[in-house]
């Protein structure tokens, strides 16, 4: 499982200005972050707002990602959601060929108890046919995964690998580490707190950032994993009014001003989200264009 050490980045789904799905923007994509020095790639992930597409767009992006890495990266997909049994259906029918593992998202909206958390994962680690990673986003799910539950999970099923953990909450990761069985990573799903997760004794990271800014932000996780700590903080200082900047207005909204700034992509996102105003567009490029 060392392919989930190291940087991560969620994939961005970029739209034309007509709203379809920019095949060639996200070939281009693809190659700035591996060419940036990213150690995987997570298709399909919230990120690439999957809950606008519908299921054709959704292997037409499949499908271009993993033509594009043609096989250069371990590639994660997003299977995540608040149906559990329909999640169950898709991991026993889809071909998982070309992942390394899912990423799956603790339920959103139904807010289930501890236990219906567990019995949902449970679920998903019986039936998915490769690793699971898990995702707890309180945030957005309006629940928050404890320790407890990703423990017990951690230690029953050896194919629940690791947690990409975005509450946002430094002592929550330091709990997972410190229980956590030998070979089970904690990936910081928080661009801001990546480096002191991964000081504590976390793996690295599934960022948004890191694919705006591959270089710089994998090799600040790569110092910060060799504890060259300060030359790792240089470069997290550098990064972190970016890092601000793209979630002000919203995920992916920041962070595909910045693709338009590197003229990789438009900034185009689909209802109910909205692109960046002018004042947070113009700070975007302005940092995009001195780093």
């Amino acid at each position: 499982m060392q392919s989930f050490v190291g940087t991560g980045v969620a994939l961005v789904t970029p739209f034309k200005k007509d709203f379809s799905v920019d095949v060639q923007a996200l070939e281009k994509i693809v190659n700035h972050v591996i060419e940036g020095g990213v150690e995987y790639l997570v298709v399909l992930g919230t990120t690439g707002e999957p809950a606008t597409l519908n299921a054709e767009e959704k292997e037409l992006v499949i499908d271009t990602i993993i033509k594009a890495n043609n096989k250069r990266l371990p590639l994660v997909l997003g299977v995540g959601g608040n149906n559990t049994m329909q999640l169950v259906d898709e991991l026993k029918t889809r071909d998982f060929s070309a992942f390394a593992a899912i990423l799956s998202v603790s339920p959103y909206y139904n807010k289930p108890t501890q236990e219906g958390i567990y019995q949902h994962f449970s679920a998903i680690a019986k039936a998915s046919p490769v690793p699971v990673i898990l995702y707890n986003v309180p945030g957005r799910t309006a629940s928050n995964m404890l320790p407890s539950t990703v423990l017990r999970l951690a230690h029953e099923f050896s194919n629940v690998v690791a947690i990409k953990e975005a509450a946002g909450d430094i002592v929550q990761a330091m709990k997972i580490i410190q229980g956590k069985p030998e070979n089970f990573h904690v990936i910081s799903g928080d661009d801001m707190i990546t480096l002191p997760m991964v000081l504590a004794g976390g793996s690295g990271v599934i960022s948004v950032i890191g694919e705006g800014f591959p270089k710089e932000f994998s090799q600040m996780v790569r110092l910060g994993l060799e504890r060259k700590v300060d030359q790792a903080y240089a470069l997290h200082y550098k990064i972190a009014n970016a890092t601000d900047m793209i979630f002000e207005q919203g995920n992916p909204a920041g962070i595909k001003q910045v693709f338009k700034a590197l003229g990789l992509a438009e900034n185009t996102v689909r209802l109910p989200l909205v692109a960046v105003n002018e004042d947070l567009a113009n700070r975007l490029n302005e940092y995009t264009k001195n780093i």
